[in-house]
């Protein structure tokens, strides 16, 4: 009988902690992904020769995050937007984003971040998959290598774009099953 009192519980209170992921991702997701779109940098335009580092976008860590638990989408999706959070807190100097939609949206991601963290029911679960945070310092590196110009801005722009995507993708895979 306590058995099932203490299974009832568990599963009340994972249901509790998560249903920030049916009410509130979705939203801020979106919101962030607007956002983003706002800070285009319109006065650049990059040209074909430019000297670009490219860095792969990890499509297979994305695939291995799909066919994870809950729990490990869940840890996937924070760690991607922590590791973007940490991109953008560079030296952003030459890039002509506003101030104020560039702090909305890094409150946004930090946010969404402690929300995806609450529903992460098992108190060790914070390992870090360290090929994206490699890749994610591949990025930041290609970013100091071009002098922080408005161009290298505007390219990771594009890739954290492509990143709010797939975790929205992820986002809504979680929201039917967990």
């Amino acid at each position: 009988m306590l058995e099932r009192i203490f299974f009832v519980c568990l599963f009340v209170s994972v249901s509790l902690s998560c249903s920030w992921m049916d009410h509130k991702f979705t939203q801020y997701s979106e919101k962030s992904l607007s956002l983003l779109d706002t800070m285009t940098n319109n006065s650049t335009n990059i040209t074909e020769n430019a000297e670009v580092n490219s860095v792969a976008f990890p499509h297979h860590l994305y695939t291995h995050a799909s066919a994870a638990s809950a729990e490990d989408r869940l840890g996937f999706m924070a760690q991607v937007l922590e590791e973007v959070v940490v991109v953008l807190e560079e030296d952003q100097s030459s890039v002509s984003w506003e101030k104020n939609p560039v702090e909305h949206f890094l409150n946004l991601l930090t946010k969404q971040v402690e929300g995806l963290r609450s529903c992460i029911t098992r108190q060790s679960h914070k390992k870090m998959n360290k090929k994206l945070h490699m890749y994610f310092k591949r990025l930041s590196r290609n970013v100091k290598e071009m002098g922080h110009t408005a161009e290298a801005w505007e390219l990771v722009r594009k890739e954290i774009k492509l990143h709010l995507q797939r975790v929205h993708l992820l986002a809504a895979s979680l929201i039917t099953t967990y």
